[in-house]
């Protein structure tokens, strides 16, 4: 079977001040179709960076990246823009919402740029704010949403394109308990349905509900560990405070 994403020798290295840092350091890594993979690994050991290189949103210094059995590491800017658009959802740290668009015009944004028609893109965006508990934002601007919204939204919007694969970098970094469990239930629906998830966390819980674990260390990987059978996600319902 064609790996959905695959990493070969994959290597970067950042120049800071003059001093060479290799931030990556000749990963191989497969990812087949429909796994709940997650990164872990202490802070500044590579983890954002490997999935920014993933995603074809840094260039390599060495090595491959293939998606769905295609190279992309060689692609034009232009070329990766459309095949993110159609192949992968991006959950980003920050958000990186378009602030002058309303909660339900962010998850609708990339439908309508693939060309859903406007009501069907409508009508998926809403469907998966509800699916968040977000019933209520349609209308808000991102400025309106706490950081845990703006997450919530980040992630609607990641998959509003049921996309091949969604990777994403600390997706519940900014929720509280509550809305963790909602994220998670989402997410184990996208990879029930075939999605593959790949994503960077410090959260424990998202950790043990994977199927597979990845651990980096100094840019390579330490470990990998594929869990055992996959089990629902529960988390104690009275846990309190950020995850």
């Amino acid at each position: 079977m064609t790996p959905v994403l695959e990493t070969r020798r994959l290597a970067k290295t950042y120049d800071t001040g003059g001093t060479q840092v290799l931030a990556v350091r000749g990963i191989d890594l497969t990812i087949s179709r429909g796994e709940f993979v997650a990164i872990v690994g202490p802070s500044g050991c590579g983890k954002s960076t490997l999935l920014n290189l993933m995603a074809g949103l840094d260039r390599v210094t060495a090595g491959e990246v293939w998606l769905g059995g295609r190279r992309i590491d060689q692609l034009s800017e232009t070329a990766l823009a459309r095949m993110r658009r159609q192949k992968v959802g991006f959950v980003f740290q920050f958000f990186n919402l378009m602030p002058t668009l309303s909660a339900i015009e962010n998850v609708e944004l990339p439908l309508l740029l693939v060309g859903r028609h406007r009501k069907e893109a409508r009508d998926a965006a809403s469907r998966l704010l509800d699916d968040l508990g977000l019933e209520d934002k349609y209308d808000a601007a991102p400025s309106q949403l706490s950081g845990g919204e703006q997450q919530r939204v980040a992630l609607a919007r990641a998959l509003a394109n049921t996309p091949d694969i969604l990777l994403g970098d600390e997706p519940t970094g900014n929720l509280d308990s509550a809305s963790s469990r909602e994220v998670l239930a989402l997410l184990r629906a996208a990879r029930d349905r075939g999605q593959t998830l790949l994503l960077v966390t410090h959260d424990t819980r998202v950790a043990a509900a994977a199927d597979r674990v990845v651990t980096l260390r100094d840019g390579l990987v330490n470990d990998d560990t594929e869990l055992q059978a996959a089990r629902p996600v529960t988390l104690p319902l009275d846990a309190g405070g950020p995850v």
